[in-house]
Formats: C-alpha cells, structure tokens, sequence
C-alpha cells in the first residue's frame, strides 16, 4: 500500500515549473492539469531526483489541505490537547508528510492515466473519478480523488481513495494504534513522526 501511495502521489504531485501554478477552479480540470504536469515531468530526464523533491514538496503545500489532513488522522484527540502542541504537533505532520512524499521517487513515466469524471458532493466537495490504466507490470487501478470546494477558487486536495480504501482513514488507524498503545500520549506520536522524519 505505500508503494502504491508513494506512486499516485509523486504522479500527482511532480512539475518541472520554478514557480507557482495557478490550476483551474473546476476540480475535473484541476486534477486533469495536475496529472498532465506530472507526466510532463516525469518524461523529462534532466530533471534530478533532487529538483522533483522540492517541486513535490511546493506543489503539495499549494495543493493539498496538509493542515486539515494533520488534524483528521490526529483523531478526535485533537480537541483535547493543548493549542501550543497541537501547533507542534502539525509542524511536524507536515514534515512527516512531506518527506513521505519524497522519501522514493522511481520512473512512472510509462503510466496512464485516464480522468473520468466529477460528482459534486455538496458547496465544499467535490469527488474525481479516475484510473490508471493497466499496463504489463500493474493491474488496472481505480482513484477518487476527494477535492474540497470550500473557496471555489482554489480547490485542494484532501483524501485518495485507492480501490475504495481511503489513504486519510489509513493513516488515522495507523496514528490511532500508536496512540492506543502509548495511553494516547501524542507524545509517543510526535515521537515516531520525529523518527521517521530523521530518517
């Protein structure tokens, strides 16, 4: 699962672009402009490993919702821990998730991908259906991409749903039986972000 994770994610998340985009409001278009980019990018061979980490890294800050991402896998403890180490506690989450990120890039470059269609949810969601299309080494994969509406000028990406498992959920159970085993100490959480984030 996280190489599978790790795959969608660097498709999604690489561009070759010094600076910032600007990508369409309408989250069918969005997701369709950001998978075209990757790809761009990742038929590009004079980019270094080096120069897509901090590309991934930029365009997940400008397009992922990474502060609500923190607080939905922190589970409901968030509401009782103190603001000063909540605060630490999504310095850190974004560290963590950006260095998952980065932490292997291969070449996906062979990939297809198709987008599907949208099923606006409400106002603030909107769902992206799409798949990458099967090729000699993987099977046909389904993604629904969870794209939040709330500023209909800048949607954001908040959930993957890979197959029908929902990667946030994933990472919520992962958090919670850390939690669990440790009293729900979010120290012992914070703890083992810090040790993969050294890593």
């Amino acid at each position: 699962m996280k190489k599978l994770f790790l795959l969608v994610v660097t498709i999604i998340f690489l561009n070759n672009s010094a600076f910032s985009v600007t990508y369409n409001s309408n989250p069918k278009i969005f997701i369709t402009e950001l998978v075209e980019d990757a790809i761009k990018t990742l038929s590009d061979k004079s980019i270094t490993d080096e120069e897509k980490k901090k590309t991934i890294s930029r365009i997940a800050l400008e397009n992922v919702d990474i502060n609500a991402l923190g607080l939905y896998t922190l589970g409901n403890i968030r509401k009782t821990v103190d603001k000063d180490i909540l605060n630490s506690y999504q310095k850190l989450f974004e560290k963590y998730f950006l260095k998952s990120l980065t932490s292997r890039l291969s070449d996906y470059s062979d990939n297809k991908f198709e987008v599907l269609g949208s099923d606006q949810k409400s106002s603030n969601y909107t769902i992206v259906s799409s798949k990458i299309l099967e090729s000699n080494n993987q099977p046909e994969i389904k993604i629904d991409w969870r794209v939040f509406t709330k500023n209909p000028n800048k949607p954001l990406i908040r959930d993957l749903v890979v197959e029908g498992l929902s990667l946030a959920r994933t990472q919520k159970e992962e958090f919670a039986s850390i939690l669990n085993s440790n009293n729900n100490d979010i120290g012992a959480l914070m703890a083992k972000l810090e040790e993969f984030i050294s890593k």
